[in-house]
């Protein structure tokens, strides 16, 4: 099992209201892909933290991860939600802190 972890920086602009609505449509879109086995967001708890907002993926492999990407509903909520909200960088990728970490002890990560 992989933990798909993303860690983003908003855009100045996005209200609570918006960050709540932002919530909402990630759930919306990525558990309609069947390859996700659970969706988590959340927002953070203390003003001062690096980072404003997570989303947290759970599929079986890094095959399954990469045809998540793929799909149509992953691609809308990447146009909908994230490009919408999440801060630019100079070099116009998102403002955000991705990772994948296998769940399962004792697998070789080779395997994942």
């Amino acid at each position: 099992m992989i933990a798909h972890i993303c860690l983003y920086k908003l855009k100045p602009e996005i209200t609570l209201e918006r960050l709540e609505e932002m919530m909402s449509l990630t759930r919306v879109h990525l558990l309609r892909v069947p390859e996700a086995l659970a969706v988590r967001t959340g927002k953070r708890v203390s003003e001062d933290a690096a980072w404003n907002w997570f989303v947290f993926i759970e599929v079986e492999s890094l095959d399954k991860l990469a045809i998540l990407k793929d799909d149509p509903h992953y691609i809308k909520f990447r146009e909908e939600v994230l490009k919408q909200g999440v801060k630019e960088l100079k070099s116009g990728g998102l403002d955000e802190c991705v990772q994948s970490f296998e769940m399962e002890p004792r697998k070789d990560v080779k395997y994942s």
